[in-house]
């Protein structure tokens, strides 16, 4: 049975208008009751803010605002959302524009979060119903099965942002995180702090989202072999590298907050990333990071010997 608490939806936008009214109507008809939402507008020149405003005349279950975001892209509009001192509730929601929701799905969350125990760090995301930009199905995004732990969360993201609800003791963390830095994405920074600090991640098989995909998304569905492909090509090329950077340094400037563990894991994780070849491969060893998937873990081990890791 869920506990009716209140429950802050966290929405960056920027030129929203052609699917937003309909992410809003599945925000409207979520089973759960108490819903604030809580806009960050990136200097949208459609009818975005417009939609949002007459979104905040009907809205029934609870109250709506609207900010001004930074205007330094997507993640930092999150970021703005997260640090916002103003925003209060039980629990917090990420929301994309042009999704849409499953009834239950703050219902399925709330429910799993309210049996952590109190004050513990608790984050919940699933799976993702990859649908068209007119909402047909197309395919469910990978099924996850190895357990979340940091030693996943410092090589790989597993839950879109879109799905992912966290208690109070998680948002906590977060924005003590975000106050110190920056981050690649809002969603793979949530899983690397919740699970550095000695959090529960948990990562639920069942979608309970149409995770749209059309031509102005910023960041599309990553299982496909396409997909797999732009991976290799990102490590290639060295990106994947850059984001290891900004991550790394995220982490040293929140070091004081992880665990014992993964302070080591980041460290070998570090170490993995420079000098001869057979320390690295023993770094990366001994660090014990992992992904999801067999296909994928070989791809670190590549990206090691390559010096592109």
């Amino acid at each position: 049975m869920v506990t009716c608490r209140r429950t802050a939806v966290l929405i960056a936008t920027y030129n929203g208008e052609a699917f937003l009214s309909q992410q809003i109507a599945s925000l409207y008809n979520q089973s759960y009751p108490m819903i604030d939402l809580w806009f960050s507008d990136d200097g949208s020149n459609d009818s975005t803010r417009k939609i949002i405003e007459r979104t905040a005349r009907d809205w029934r279950k609870g109250t709506v605002h609207l900010s001004d975001g930074p205007r330094r892209g997507f993640a930092e509009n999150f970021r703005s959302l997260i640090v916002n001192p103003e925003i209060a509730a039980e629990f917090f929601a990420f929301c994309d524009q042009d999704d849409v929701w499953d009834e239950e799905k703050l219902a399925v969350a709330v429910d799993w979060l309210s049996n952590q125990p109190e004050g513990t760090p608790a984050l919940y995301c699933s799976r993702t119903r990859i649908i068209t930009a007119e909402g047909s199905f197309l395919r469910l995004s990978p099924l996850f099965r190895k357990k979340p732990d940091f030693r996943n969360a410092i090589v790989q993201s597993i839950g879109g942002g879109n799905t992912m609800v966290m208690n109070r003791a998680a948002r906590d963390v977060m924005q003590q995180a975000c106050a110190r830095t920056g981050f690649v994405s809002h969603d793979w920074w949530c899983y690397m702090m919740i699970t550095g600090v000695g959090g529960r991640v948990h990562f639920s098989g069942e979608p309970k989202i149409g995770y749209r995909q059309h031509s102005e998304n910023v960041i599309g569905e990553n299982g496909t072999w396409r997909a797999r492909v732009q991976r290799l090509r990102s490590l290639l090329e060295g990106r994947f590298a850059r984001w290891n950077d900004r991550n790394l340094v995220g982490l040293a400037a929140c070091e004081d907050m992880l665990t014992k563990d993964a302070r080591e894991a980041a460290r070998l994780f570090s170490e993995a990333r420079t000098g001869q070849l057979t320390k690295r491969i023993s770094s990366l060893v001994r660090s014990g990071v992992y992904r999801q998937k067999s296909l994928d873990q070989l791809g670190l081990y590549l990206a090691s010997a390559l010096n592109k890791l």
